[in-house]
């Protein structure tokens, strides 16, 4: 049985892939997880990997869906992606983690889907 939270999650990820897909982009994998994290979405566009982290909110009393990517998810991400270039040899070469963020009104309609591109980089 799914949680109301495991629900607006997977709805999220649904929605993500078909933005990304309608924008050119080819879903190689999806929930790649390992210990240090997981990476909901993983597509390419012409030569470059690209590793997606979907935010999905209902409401705004927890704050947007972009403000919750923090240091800490941001080293997550980053440790995910590397364990998956190291797990799927070879890859085109270019790599970046894009952040889906979907908000929704509290009845669970689409209020704003932003992407943006290379959200999360090493420093």
């Amino acid at each position: 049985m799914t949680t109301p939270r495991q629900q607006l999650g997977s709805f999220g990820e649904r929605v993500a892939r078909q933005h990304l897909e309608a924008n050119g982009y080819r879903v190689l994998d999806t929930n790649f997880r390992v210990r240090d994290g997981e990476i909901d979405i993983v597509a390419q566009m012409d030569d470059d990997v690209v590793f997606v982290e979907v935010k999905t909110r209902r409401g705004d009393s927890m704050g947007s869906a972009v403000e919750s990517i923090d240091w800490r998810k941001a080293q997550r991400l980053l440790a995910a992606a590397a364990a998956y270039e190291r797990s799927h040899i070879p890859l085109p070469p270019g790599r970046r983690i894009d952040v889906i963020a979907i908000d929704l009104d509290e009845d669970g309609v689409l209020v704003s889907l932003q992407h943006i591109e290379s959200a999360v980089e090493e420093e």
